[in-house]
């Protein structure tokens, strides 16, 4: 898309009438050059606190802050103007009670520009989503694996296999019912996640679920090759950039170390070129 052909950025109400037509199309971002590629592809852009595990080496996202939150938010915002924002509310920032994730929503939205907040949590965080759409804080809802969860998961395992199927159905159900415009169903088995789907009023963002949700989210780092600790299943490689960035660093120090870099068209004479007269 031409900058002359923009178009603007949806919001929460947007995205939810998108329910049952073409599908949305969502990717992680960190930085504002990331931000700049994706804003012409995307319908929202996610700000995740998967940025504790892709640009800070965390181990997980437990340690991810507001701090990190807010600064991250604010580098993507530079680089958007046609896809909405949504930001990741860190642990730690809405548990402990409506109130408190209100204070941090709406800190969250407004240091950024963010568009809407994402939170974890299906039933137990009803109240607290119900809480903050009541106050002008849109709310995407997020369920099945919540990394933010790990510890009591006991890993990073598909929810919703047999018995599991009630309990992340209800969660659906409840933070629909709660005012969510939206939820992201992580690893949750696809049959699940088709009846999710149909049974709900709020569109579905697929990652690891079924190509038969609303929309689908992926952690871009993961989809083109720049992160590679691990690839989960859900995962398709439409790229290989840190290889092709790691040849082209061994590439530049090969190049140093043989003096054949930089070259006399990367440096500067000792005097610049005397022009003569015109003639």
């Amino acid at each position: 898309m031409s900058a002359t052909a923009r178009k603007t950025a949806p919001n929460a109400q947007d995205i939810r009438a998108r329910k049952g037509g073409e599908p949305l199309v969502s990717l992680t971002a960190y930085t504002t050059p990331m931000a700049r590629l994706m804003d012409d592809h995307c319908d929202f852009v996610l700000v995740g606190d998967s940025v504790g595990m892709v640009l800070h080496g965390l181990t997980s996202t437990l340690g991810v802050t507001m701090e990190m939150m807010i600064l991250h938010g604010q580098a993507v915002a530079r680089g958007l103007d046609n896809a909405m924002m949504v930001v990741d509310m860190p642990f730690a920032s809405y548990e402990h009670s409506p109130a408190d994730a209100f204070r941090n929503a709406a800190r969250l939205m407004a240091e950024t520009g963010a568009g809407a907040v994402k939170l974890e949590g299906g039933v137990e965080m009803a109240d607290t989503i119900r809480f903050l759409v009541q106050r002008g804080i849109p709310v995407m809802a997020h369920i099945g694996l919540t990394p933010q969860s790990i510890n009591t998961l006991g890993g990073y395992k598909v929810q919703g296999r047999d018995d599991q199927g009630q309990t992340v159905l209800a969660d659906a159900h409840a933070v629909t019912a709660a005012g969510a415009f939206a939820v992201v169903l992580e690893k949750v088995p696809q049959g699940l996640a088709d009846r999710i789907t149909a049974e709900i009023a709020i569109p579905t963002i697929g990652i690891g679920a079924s190509a038969g949700c609303d929309g689908q989210i992926l952690v871009v780092d993961d989809m083109v090759g720049f992160f590679t600790a691990f690839k989960p299943k859900f995962v398709k490689r439409y790229a290989e950039l840190g290889q092709q960035a790691e040849a082209a660093i061994a590439e530049y120090a090969a190049e140093v170390r043989a003096r054949s870099f930089p070259a006399s068209e990367h440096v500067f004479a000792d005097q610049a070129p005397v022009k003569g007269p015109k003639t």
